[in-house]
């Protein structure tokens, strides 16, 4: 597990009066929130997601608001994404994706329990859950991640601020070190494409396609 890098900066820390001055900073504070991930954590995620794939695992996301959306994104890149141009088949599954399990288990039983219940059904020994909580501190995600644990799975938090109990109950934490939620969530997105990516370039048919058909 990954230490925490050294705290950065808040932002914002005042008010604007222009749109385009803002812009400058905030611009600013997510070049310094993607230099702060963690390029060793990156190697460990991608090793993780690597022989899961290869061995035929099954990967699972989960997310709360903005996360949620960037889990069910995840899916599209990693499934369609990785598999383009390459011989692998990733087996994909966002646990966001389908309300009407989610309102069940949040209205029967509590809203915490609405990945954890789904990650007891379906997570097997050697899959992966991808966590994704800014605040790192989400009980739904903390509930999931020791679920996923207990099932045998391996698992990767993308989390924010300072990493909260997520950081430390995964396998590996992928830590944006920034306060804001929407330069926290920009880098989440980032790292969940650059992942992509790069397993789709380890893993093309024919390697002139990383330039010739970009992804």
């Amino acid at each position: 597990m990954s230490e925490l890098p050294p705290s950065t900066p808040k932002f914002p820390t005042r008010p604007y009066q222009d749109c385009g001055t803002y812009g400058d900073d905030y611009f600013q504070a997510v070049a310094r929130a993607h230099a702060s991930v963690d390029r060793q954590a990156l190697n460990r995620a991608a090793a993780l997601l690597t022989d899961a794939i290869g061995a035929g695992r099954t990967l699972f996301s989960c997310g709360n608001g903005g996360s949620a959306a960037i889990a069910n994104h995840l899916v599209c890149d990693c499934l369609k994404g990785i598999r383009t141009d390459t011989t692998v088949k990733p087996v994909v599954h966002s646990l966001v994706a389908t309300m009407e399990v989610i309102t069940a288990i949040a209205n029967d039983m509590a809203y915490d329990q609405v990945f954890a219940y789904q990650v007891q059904s379906y997570v097997r020994p050697g899959d992966v859950l991808i966590a994704i909580s800014s605040s790192g501190n989400s009980p739904n995600i903390l509930n999931a991640l020791t679920a996923a644990r207990g099932q045998g799975a391996h698992t990767i938090a993308l989390t924010g601020f300072t990493g909260g109990g997520a950081a430390t109950l995964a396998d590996v934490n992928l830590h944006v070190d920034a306060h804001n939620y929407g330069v926290v969530e920009d880098v989440h997105q980032s790292i969940m494409h650059l992942l992509a990516q790069f397993l789709r370039l380890r893993h093309l048919t024919d390697p002139t396609l990383a330039v010739s058909r970009p992804f």
